[in-house]
């Protein structure tokens, strides 16, 4: 007896995503979301996490679903726009680094008398 793994979009990791990641992630509101599934453009299946319901979705249809309403670009500005955001936090929080460190390094010469070093 073989056991063969379903491939499909369903069971791949990171191929759906929940109604609401979705409006997180892609700035939809839940009305676009169910005015999508009813226009057929959007497969969803019922789930529910510990009680609480949701709507699973196929991210690719989603991501067209998105591109149709909004333009081609919109995905890439979203996606630009929170990898610069990452950047910025990442600075912010090697400045911060960088000050305690030079704040330390002052406290360590001045224990030890050394001046230049």
């Amino acid at each position: 007896m073989t056991f063969e793994t379903d491939n499909s979009a369903w069971t791949t990791k990171g191929a759906t995503l929940s109604d609401k990641t979705a409006e997180k992630e892609f700035g939809l509101t839940f009305n676009e979301v169910v005015a999508g599934i009813r226009a057929g453009k959007l497969q969803y299946r019922e789930n529910n996490i510990y009680g609480s319901p949701f709507l699973r979705l196929l991210r690719s249809e989603v991501e067209a679903l998105v591109s149709e309403k909004y333009g081609k670009d919109y995905l890439n500005k979203k996606k630009w726009k929170k990898e610069l955001s990452g950047i910025n936090k990442t600075l912010k929080e090697l400045k911060s680094q960088a000050l305690s460190l030079e704040t330390r390094k002052a406290e360590l010469l001045k224990l030890l008398g050394d001046k230049d070093a």
